[in-house]
């Protein structure tokens, strides 16, 4: 086992390049479970439902919202708790349930198993995105952030990599419980070594307005949220954009199987690639963008973000409009990148339109919005309206295309929040960390 990284939280230090680097590396890790964990169900979506012989909202149900539900209220207890304790162990004792329940959705054996595991899954995940921004806003000061969230947001498009191509081809080999074995187990492990490897910085020591320990409540940290109106809009444009490109993501696999004959595996195989590929490098292209001295005026990022956001939904409704497959597959190069470029800015903007005691809950009401958005309303109303379409309510490829048509505006409506928060950024940021953006 390596030796622990020590920031010096004692006396307020952050450590050595190295030892933050470290500390980022292992957040993106955290990131890149939790992505692979809560997605990979969507590679298996079409065996589960066929195996439990459940509707298209049957199964969004199962698989979806009963993990969202959980994951999104117990956001808030948990990053009130984040915003107190030692982030370190919240983390690691978070991914550890959260990989065991993954590995208990392999072994359930009915719809009861399977829906309890799924929500053991929502439950741990909730610590996991808002302990580790948290901790990697006490290691990089407010002008790298945006910088370092991006690279911590990389987590998201190697995560779905695994999830689709990782585990289709586990499922065409095995089966889908196979895949939740083979995704659960190394969670553990990186659970452990985070326990021991990392050290708790102390909070807020890179920022004017640092150092309470205390921490804000819940009722204050959202009464200063609303009066942050920039921060109102980024998070909007944030839940909307993940409503709309994660939401489409989620029945991408099963539109594929329906449309095009494909296995969860040939789909997985399609996909897995743009994921990893096109949304690492969509992700690192950002962050490059956001290191150069031009972009620490918080208005170029909202309107970088507004106008690829609006660009990829033009390009979304074609790809659910075409029968060609292969038009579908080059503009998925275009499509999916955009659903991961706008994660590592809008984390690294809302940790600078809040206080540092606020940090975990300003992240967690983000959360809650945006997988409300993406992980209950998405599936659950694509799922209904596929229904609805279907001749005699049997869902079939015709009616999930129809379903997921209604989805697309939700991306122009997220690109009006992004040019809309522009007006009020910089003051804002200024207010919340005392530190006036270039």
């Amino acid at each position: 086992m390596m030796a622990a990284v020590r920031p010096e939280a004692a006396d307020g230090g952050v450590g050595t390049t190295m030892q933050r680097w470290y500390v980022l590396l292992m957040m993106v890790l955290v990131y890149t479970l939790s992505i692979a964990d809560r997605y990979v169900i969507s590679t298996v979506l079409e065996p589960i439902r066929l195996e439990l012989q459940l509707t298209d909202s049957g199964i969004a149900f199962l698989t979806g919202v009963s993990l969202a539900l959980f994951y999104v209220v117990l956001g808030f207890p948990i990053s009130w708790l984040i915003d107190r304790g030692n982030r370190r162990n919240i983390i690691a004792v978070c991914l550890v349930a959260w990989s065991v329940m993954t590995a208990f959705s392999g072994l359930s054996k009915n719809y009861i198993q399977l829906l309890l595991s799924r929500i053991g899954v929502g439950i741990g995940e909730a610590g996991g995105t808002p302990g580790a921004n948290s901790i990697i806003s006490d290691y990089f000061p407010a002008s790298k952030r945006p910088m370092a969230l991006t690279i911590f947001s990389l987590g998201a498009p190697i995560g779905a990599w695994i999830g689709a191509d990782i585990a289709g081809i586990v499922n065409d080999h095995y089966n889908w419980r196979t895949v939740f074995l083979v995704l659960g187990i190394p969670g553990v492990i990186v659970g452990l070594v985070i326990f021991l490897t990392v050290r708790e910085p102390r909070r807020g020591q890179l920022d004017k307005k640092g150092g309470d320990h205390a921490g804000a409540s819940f009722p204050e940290s959202m009464r200063f949220l609303w009066t942050q109106r920039s921060a109102v809009h980024v998070m909007a444009a944030s839940a909307l954009t993940a409503l709309w490109g994660w939401g489409l993501m989620w029945w991408t696999p099963t539109y594929l199987i329906r449309n095009f004959g494909l296995t969860p595996g040939e789909a997985g195989s399609i996909l897995g690639p743009v994921h990893l590929i096109g949304g690492g490098l969509a992700t690192l292209a950002t962050s490059w963008w956001l290191a150069q001295p031009k972009m620490k005026d918080p208005r170029r990022i909202v309107r970088m973000m507004g106008w690829g956001v609006g660009f990829a939904t033009v390009v979304s409704g074609v790809i659910y409009s075409t029968r060609s497959l292969e038009l579908a597959q080059w503009l998925f190069w275009l499509f999916i990148p955009a659903i991961y470029f706008y994660i590592g800015p809008c984390f690294g903007l809302l940790n600078n339109l809040c206080e540092p005691r606020m940090r975990a809950q300003f992240c967690a009401a983000t959360l809650f919005v945006a997988n409300v958005g993406n992980l209950i309303v998405a599936p659950q109303l694509v799922g209904f309206l596929s229904d609805a379409f279907a001749p005699d309510n049997v869902a079939n490829g015709q009616s999930l295309r129809l379903a997921m048509l209604c989805l697309v505006p939700a991306g122009a409506w997220a690109t009006w929040h992004y040019f809309r928060s522009a007006k009020r950024i910089i003051q804002d940021e200024e207010r919340a960390t005392g530190i006036r953006p270039a």
